[in-house]
């Protein structure tokens, strides 16, 4: 009586280790396109800050004159200005606001919790063109009483109102994660409540104040829609200052060298915030 050895194949077993590197190679080409689509425009504009030619549709050359030219043209140099000056100011401010409410966010019950949060998603949410308009109105039931008030001041306020939520939001998360009763134990051993926070909270939250900042900085320098209708009295951030210089000879090829440099600026300060959150845990662990 003769006994046949049953192959794994007659179970049903089937050799799929070429499909299963096909497939691996078409989601790295997959990957490979994504990446491609979302940062296509930002490697056109590092392109284009570094071409001789001021046509974007050709390429005549490298050079770097662009970037110590970015200064010399005084309207340029003022956007800028008041780019930079404008996104600093706000988020120091916002940064400072957003600590201090998220904290007292975080002290309410859950209840009330709940819906400050939901009250704060709400500029988030909403249309920045929609935001930007119905700023700009409440803005104007002042104009009575300041006269010049749009500018720089309305512009910085309406910065700090949309990049608040963004602080509040990035805090909140941290504040969870430690102990509810630790503002309680620092009262009562005498420590004051302003004391308690700058000395015990705000360390302990520094991970989240920290990207939200960046995160409202970010949000701030390449606003446009909000900025538009804000602003007033010639007080234009670059974004404005682009769009009124589109088919006009004053749209220079420094504009994306400013571009480019801002955006190795933010990568920067971001790798060295992730690097110091990382230096933290280690010492603590």
């Amino acid at each position: 009586m003769s006994y046949q050895i049953a192959n794994i194949k007659d179970y049903g077993y089937k050799d799929r280790k070429k499909l299963h590197k096909i497939l691996n190679i078409l989601s790295k080409v997959g990957l490979v396109l994504i990446l491609l689509i979302v940062y296509a425009s930002t490697i056109a504009i590092a392109i284009q800050s570094v071409n001789k030619s001021t046509d974007p549709g050709t390429f005549s050359g490298f050079t770097l004159k662009w970037y110590f030219n970015m200064f010399s043209k005084k309207s340029l140099a003022l956007a800028i200005r008041n780019t930079i000056v404008t996104s600093i100011i706000a988020t120091v401010i916002s940064t400072v606001l957003g600590t201090l409410i998220a904290i007292g966010i975080n002290s309410l019950s859950p209840k009330k919790r709940q819906g400050l949060i939901m009250m704060n998603n709400v500029p988030l949410l909403n249309a920045d063109i929609v935001t930007g308009i119905s700023l700009m109105l409440m803005f104007s039931f002042l104009l009575p009483l300041f006269p010049y008030a749009f500018g720089p001041v309305t512009l910085i306020l309406a910065h700090v109102f949309f990049t608040l939520p963004y602080v509040i939001l990035s805090v909140l998360p941290k504040l969870k994660e430690i102990d509810k009763n630790l503002i309680d134990a620092c009262l009562d051993l005498g420590v004051k409540p302003f004391k308690a926070i700058y000395k015990i909270i705000v360390p302990a939250i520094k991970g989240g104040i920290l990207s939200g900042a960046l995160l409202a900085f970010t949000v701030s320098i390449d606003d446009f829609v909000i900025s538009y209708y804000t602003t007033g009295n010639g007080f234009d951030n670059l974004s404005i200052w682009v769009y009124s210089s589109i088919g006009r000879k004053s749209l220079t090829p420094s504009v994306y060298a400013f571009s480019t440099l801002l955006l190795a600026v933010t990568l920067g300060l971001v790798l060295l915030s992730q690097t110091l959150l990382k230096k933290g845990k280690n010492k603590n662990v």
